[in-house]
């Protein structure tokens, strides 16, 4: 299946699916992409801007919320790739969460942690109980406890 998702007559996602089954007749509705989905957001020029790819997902139409399982890819609009296990979108809160193992590749750096709060958009993030690899030459110099100023901050609880 491939559909495409618009918001004021603005084509904005495209989905692809091997298999999308709809329970719509249930006490509450939802979507089910068991053998996986591929999602694709778009700009206005419809160039493609962030990719979500994942083993399986379930969308629950009442709460406009996404789960999505397994091996979860998403590369957001900073070119920034993200892995983890399982991860929810919530549309109508306009933000992404997961309690699970999350893997972020940034251009000169790499996050993991525990625990993950993003806007939508997946450009302003937390993370849980944080970890990193990071360019030795940004440490040089400097106190060891200390982190580069753009370095995700953990939340405090």
């Amino acid at each position: 299946v491939k559909t495409l998702i618009s918001d004021s007559g603005i084509t904005q996602y495209r989905i692809t699916a091997k298999l999308w089954t709809i329970y719509q007749e249930a006490e509450k509705p939802f979507w089910k992409f068991p053998e996986g989905l591929f999602l694709e957001k778009f700009d206005s020029l419809f160039d493609v801007e962030a990719s979500i790819k994942a083993d399986s997902a379930t969308y629950f139409k009442a709460d406009q919320l996404w789960r999505l399982d397994g091996h979860v890819t998403i590369l957001n609009v900073n070119n920034e790739r993200i892995l983890t296990q399982q991860i929810f979108w919530d549309q109508r809160n306009q933000e992404v969460r997961s309690d699970s193992f999350i893997h972020i590749e940034r251009a000169n750096r790499i996050l993991e942690g525990y625990g993950f709060r993003s806007n939508e958009r997946m450009t302003i993030y937390e993370l849980e109980r944080p970890m990193g690899i990071f360019p030795v030459e940004e440490f040089r110099g400097k106190n060891r406890d200390s982190l580069p100023a753009d370095t995700v901050k953990p939340q405090k609880k």
